[in-house]
Parts: C-alpha cells; sequence; structure tokens
C-alpha cells in the first residue's frame, strides 16, 4: 500500500511598499473587489462606487501617495490578500490609519491581526503615542475587531464627502502606551 504524505509550508506573509503604476492598478482593482463584496450591503451601490472612484481608483490612490500617506500591500505566498494604509499626522503624536481591508476569503484567520501588529510597529517606530481609525457605524464585525484588539471608541463622526453622500462613522483610537499587549502569532 502506498501512502502520500504532504508537508505543508507554512504561509509566507510579507507586507509589500505600493509605490509603482502596476502596483497602484492592482491595488485599486483589489479596493474595488473588496468594497463591493463589503460595503454595498452596509451603505449601498451608489456610495460605494462613487467613494471607490474618490478614496480608492489609481488616481485617488496616486494623489494620497503624492500627500504622504504609506500603503502596503499584504501578500500571503506572493498573492495580495489585503491592504492598509496610513499617515503621520504631522503636529501630533498620531498615526491615521486610513484603510485596512481583507478579501473576504481571508478573514477570519488572523490576518487582520497580524496587519494592526504591523501597523502599531510602524507607529512605534514613528514615534507615535496614538493610532486613529474611522469605520462606518454598521460595520459591527469590524468593530468588534478593533475592540478586541486594543482600540477604544473615541466619537461619533458625520463627514460630508460630496454628491449627497456622507461617512457615518466611529472614531478609534489605540494608545501605545496603554496597550503593551503582545499580540500572539
Amino acid at each position: 500500500m502506498l501512502v502520500l504524505v504532504t508537508i505543508l509550508a507554512p504561509d509566507k506573509i510579507e507586507f509589500k511598499p505600493i509605490h509603482l503604476k502596476d502596483e497602484i492598478s492592482e491595488l485599486a482593482e483589489m479596493a474595488k473587489e473588496i468594497w463591493e463584496e463589503h460595503y454595498i450591503p452596509i451603505i449601498g451601490k451608489d456610495q460605494v462606487d462613487y467613494m471607490v472612484k474618490k478614496f480608492q481608483s489609481e488616481s485617488a490612490i496616486q494623489n494620497q501617495l503624492n500627500e504622504n500617506y504609506i500603503y502596503f500591500s499584504l501578500l500571503l505566498n506572493h498573492q495580495p490578500i489585503g491592504y492598509l494604509c496610513y499617515k503621520k499626522d504631522i503636529d501630533e503624536n498620531v498615526l491615521f490609519l486610513s484603510k485596512i481591508y481583507l478579501k473576504k476569503s481571508f478573514r477570519g484567520f488572523g490576518y487582520g491581526k497580524q496587519m494592526i501588529q504591523f501597523v502599531i510597529k510602524k507607529a512605534s517606530e514613528l514615534n507615535c503615542q496614538f493610532i486613529n481609525l474611522t469605520v462606518n457605524k454598521y460595520n459591527k464585525n469590524s468593530i468588534s475587531a478593533y475592540k478586541k484588539l486594543g482600540f477604544v471608541q473615541k466619537r461619533a463622526l458625520i463627514i460630508d464627502i460630496g454628491n449627497g453622500f456622507v461617512m457615518d462613522d466611529f472614531e478609534m483610537s489605540y494608545d501605545l502606551n496603554s496597550n503593551k499587549t503582545t499580540f500572539s502569532t
């Protein structure tokens, strides 16, 4: 009797900085895929289409890079599965986590936690005390995940983004000095 044994190598996670035009194009495609899947049930197709064009298109991402936003693609075994974007507030000791997204099939496996760990490390390297983010008030799973990772809800925000749409969000914050938790991977 012949028995075949498959030995699986551990998954390789990599955070790849985004700079080049083809990287930006790939990221914009992934953003559209994630936003259409995740946000249409929360805010509707018209607002998703508007926000993807305004904030996640190739030109929007390039403009943000020009404004000192830092983008990373999360690669699993060299394949993109998510992305994040942050910017250090020049006048304060705050890192603003502008974007953190995972493809649906990769949620719930700890990759989001690894992304937050990566951002915490970057915030520490930049001598930031706080990481702030905004999250849609009806994005219950993300709010719950952020709370489990040490973020606290600060305030409600309603931000007019044009074309008759608003971002109806909570601002959440992570205090690097208060959260000395070492995450297990």
